[in-house]
């Protein structure tokens, strides 16, 4: 008899487990149905969520609040759906510079809004209350900055509570006393799962409670909810999973979550091949964090072997934007081979909508232990300083593509053009613009610098690297934004 009941209840696991994997692939397949359309790039604003937040006011299927104010008097609301006893509370973009998931919940919000799924949003609904507060710090998303206008990092006012961001978060997690806390935020892109090239797309923490880092229930369910996630994402993103450490930070919002009783799960986007707006991680924000809603209000996350959470690889940090590799670069008449690490450090536009790249050398010498989102060996190469054009330019409608191409392949990194609007902050052409009386430094190659040089090999430029973007000389291809002005 107790045989057979372990059977049947084995069989029951494996059907729910394969139900959610079906459902898994359905939300990842009609995405596009419920991808929000009014958010497309990072730089979201609070003003441009209030018209969404307002369709859900008026929506009898939501509840939405006003609980809280930030610094400078920006409302947080929180959004409600569901009847079910267990809460499942969802916060993102504590952090003003981390929407990816901001954007992930207006997509759940359409997927819940929607008549699709109808028994799968049933089992979610009558079983779980989910509770939504997007963008809790907006005053720093408005200038895109992670901290508050106050200056702090909301994310270690869990003691202090000095800042009213936290001191709401504070008080909606007890008022809920949540089950679950999905602790929502973007991390570095040059992040990697430890000892492999592949990106930390997204990495995952189940916070400990104390210094010991004990494993309690609360703390456990959190851990086998995230190997759950972690399975999904291995689905579109596989080997692109990473593990935060997870040393108790007393502080720190998530850690004393855990330690009131909500089983907090940390997730944080970070970073995917030619995905500069995170629009493919805010995808599979939406499919891993919908499945995960679905596997609590099933309970099968309980059958999920504890020990497979400490299997996810842990975060790393050895990426860069570009390595270039066994270079010879010549110094006071001898040559050296070393490796360079670029990465392209975005520089805000002063309305904080958009930026442009002002890229730096991050590292130089042997980095046979760090990886590139792009990859040069350039073995037999030998790196050259560029040279700024003898012909001064009236302006930049001169300077077509072919052109440029071809003073790249002369030598000529920088070009002089005459008349440059002031209100131009980068070269929208692969070469840096410079004024009629710019002088070039000499050049040297050390760390903090503009990577700006090219490659050259048996007398020819094959390659150039112009602000930290490398372009093939032979096609002229290359992924390229933005060049810099030296006035």
């Amino acid at each position: 008899m107790i045989y057979r009941l372990s059977v049947l209840f084995f069989m029951g696991c494996q059907l729910s487990f394969g139900q959610e994997t079906e459902l898994t692939k359905a939300l990842y397949q009609t995405y596009d149905n419920y991808k929000e359309p009014s958010l497309q790039k990072r730089r979201i604003k609070h003003h441009e969520l209030q018209p969404l937040i307002t369709q859900y006011r008026i929506n009898p299927r939501f509840t939405v609040k006003t609980v809280g104010k930030s610094i400078e008097g920006r409302d947080l609301h929180l959004i409600s759906i569901g009847k079910g006893a267990t809460h499942v509370f969802l916060w993102s973009q504590m952090h003003g510079d981390e929407p990816t998931a901001t954007q992930a919940i207006f997509d759940i919000l359409n997927f819940l809004e929607s008549d699709d799924f109808p028994k799968e949003k049933q089992d979610i609904l009558n079983s779980l209350t989910l509770h939504f507060l997007p963008m809790l710090n907006p005053d720093g998303a408005e200038v895109f900055q992670r901290r508050n206008r106050l200056g702090i990092d909301i994310n270690r006012d869990a003691l202090r509570l000095q800042s009213p961001e936290g001191q709401t978060l504070k008080r909606i997690r007890d008022s809920l006393d949540a089950d679950f806390g999905f602790n929502l935020h973007d991390q570095s892109t040059y992040y990697n799962a430890e000892r492999t090239e592949k990106p930390a797309t997204i990495s995952y923490l189940a916070p400990a409670y104390n210094y010991e880092k004990e494993i309690n229930t609360v703390r456990g369910n959190a851990m086998r909810v995230i190997v759950f996630m972690n399975n999904i994402i291995q689905r579109y993103a596989p080997g692109q999973v990473g593990r935060y450490n997870d040393d108790f930070e007393p502080r720190a919002f998530g850690d004393n979550i855990q330690k009131w009783g909500t089983s907090t799960i940390l997730i944080e986007s970070g970073g995917f091949e030619n995905d500069v707006e995170k629009q493919e991680i805010r995808k599979l924000n939406y499919v891993s964090i919908l499945s995960a809603i679905y596997t609590i209000a099933k309970e099968s996350y309980k059958e999920i072997p504890l020990e497979d959470y400490g299997k996810i690889p842990e975060n790393d940090r050895k990426l860069f934007d570009l390595k270039v590799q066994n270079v010879t670069y010549e110094l006071l008449g001898k040559p050296y081979i070393i490796d360079l690490g670029i990465n392209r450090l975005e520089v805000d536009e002063p309305d904080y909508t958009d930026f442009w790249y002002s890229s730096r050398i991050l590292d130089q010498g042997d980095l046979s232990t760090y990886y590139g989102y792009e990859t040069l060996d350039a073995s037999g190469y030998t790196l050259r300083s560029g040279k700024v054009a003898p012909t001064l330019y009236e302006n930049q409608k001169e300077l077509t593509e072919e052109k440029v191409l071809d003073l790249l392949k002369s030598g000529y990194t920088f070009v002089r053009v005459k008349n440059i609007p002031l209100s131009q902050l980068s070269s929208f052409l692969p070469i840096h613009l410079v004024s009629k009386t710019f002088q070039l430094p000499d050049f040297h190659v050390e760390i903090g610098i503009n990577p700006t040089f090219l490659l050259e090999k048996e007398g020819v430029y094959r390659y150039a690297v112009i602000n930290g973007f490398l372009i093939d000389l032979d096609t002229g291809k290359g992924t390229f934004k933005n060049a810099m002005i030296y006035r």
